[in-house]
């Protein structure tokens, strides 16, 4: 099974003025092939840090099915709207979703359904923990 650190790597991104770039660039001062670049964990580490908050999961996993209005959302999680809009903020400028706006309504997509198999990972090892 492959480690949620490589699933994170091969996040790929769309072109958007919110995109994180996640693909590792080449190191130039590592000379084997099994060196990794350092700033492809840092920018990992910030993927999973937007990630990791329980609002922010049940927005992906809600977006997972489909487009979703910032009302719709906002009902989700049970909070005020400012609140929902600073969760969509992060997810946004990590470049996992993405919004549009049609008239006074914002909806959002998730730009980076991959995310969703790092959720079955550690569904997975949340039940094998048991």
């Amino acid at each position: 099974m492959r480690s949620a650190l490589h699933l994170l790597g091969s996040l790929t991104t769309w072109p958007s003025r919110h995109t994180v770039a996640l693909m590792p660039r080449a190191s130039t001062t590592c000379k084997s092939r099994r060196c990794v670049d350092e700033d492809v964990f840092r920018r990992q580490a910030q993927v999973l840090k937007a990630l990791a908050n329980e609002s922010r999961l049940k927005i992906v996993d809600r977006l997972s099915r489909g487009e979703c209005s910032v009302g719709t959302l906002t009902e989700l999680i049970g909070s005020d709207p400012s609140t929902v809009s600073k969760h969509l903020a992060v997810l946004r400028s990590h470049g996992i979703v993405r919004d549009r706006r049609e008239g006074n309504v914002v909806y959002y997509t998730l730009m980076t359904p991959c995310v969703m198999t790092f959720f079955s990972c550690a569904t997975q090892l949340l039940r094998e923990r048991k």
